[in-house]
Parts: structure tokens; sequence; C-alpha cells
């Protein structure tokens, strides 16, 4: 599925926002992400306006933005680890609150969904991930998300 979804041509990159409403970080995060994703589909209308030349590479690529409130499911939490780099940087602990690894990890989300931490940002093609409001690591991600180049 995700090579259909990702390996045709002009398919958008899924950008997945682990949501929490009542949290004031999660809430700029999503409006963040809004706000790029807003941006990004403008660049797209003005070069599809323009010439069929090649574009700026300043501005983001169109993603799709995926807001969600519900935790990971056990697969995507095992994506999202990886995704923040080895066993040692203590990822886990980030993503879920006192774990120490990947299966205390799994173990924790499965007694206690709001041990997940939240906002956390997801690019699902890229395989990258941020976790926390920090903005420049966020725009840095969707900074690098390839443009589609049209091959017509």
């Amino acid at each position: 599925m995700f090579k259909k979804l990702f390996g045709e041509h002009g398919a958008k990159n899924v950008v997945t926002l682990f949501h929490k409403p009542s949290s004031q970080p999660s809430t700029r995060v999503l409006t963040l992400l809004k706000q790029a994703n807003a941006q990004s589909v403008a660049h797209a209308t003005e070069d599809q306006a323009s010439s069929h030349q090649a574009q700026s590479k300043l501005e983001r690529a169109e993603f799709t933005l995926d807001v969600t409130e519900a935790p990971p499911t056990a697969d995507q939490l095992k994506n999202i680890l990886e995704y923040l780099g080895s066993p040692l940087s203590g990822a886990a602990g980030k993503v879920i609150r006192g774990a120490v690894d990947e299966s205390d990890a799994m173990r924790k989300l499965k007694e206690d969904a709001d041990a997940f931490q939240r906002p956390l940002v997801v690019d699902w093609h890229q395989g990258k991930a941020v976790v926390g409001e920090n903005e420049s690591e966020i725009l840095a991600l969707l900074r690098s998300i390839p443009k589609e180049v049209d091959k017509a």
C-alpha cells in the first residue's frame, strides 16, 4: 500500500501530527503545520500557472496533513522509534513517558495511552519524526520533503 501511495507520480507525502487539543504546545504545532501546508498548496498553484521550468527549491513541497488524537499503533510506534534514532538515544522516553527502550515503550503504551507524548510530527515517507514543539526542527522536516518533478 505504501508503495502505491508514495510511489505514484503526483502522490504527496503524508505528515501526521499526533495531537492533543488540550495541550498548548500541540495546538501551536497544529497551527504551524496548517500554515506550512497552506503555503505549500499556494506555491504549487503558482507553479502550475507559471512556466514548466524547474521551480525554486526554496518553496516547500506539498504534503497531506493527517491530524490524529489517537495514540500510534504498535507498528507506528516501532517505526517512530526507528526514525528517532538508535535505542541508546533515549527516544523511547521522549515518545512514551518513562520508557527506557522499545519493548518498555510498547508495554507502557498498552497500559496507559496517556503516557504517549504529544505533539509528535511524523513524515512517514522520509522516515523522520519530531517530538515536541521545536519549530525549527519541524520546519526543517517540512523543508526536506522532496518536491514532485513533473516528468510529463
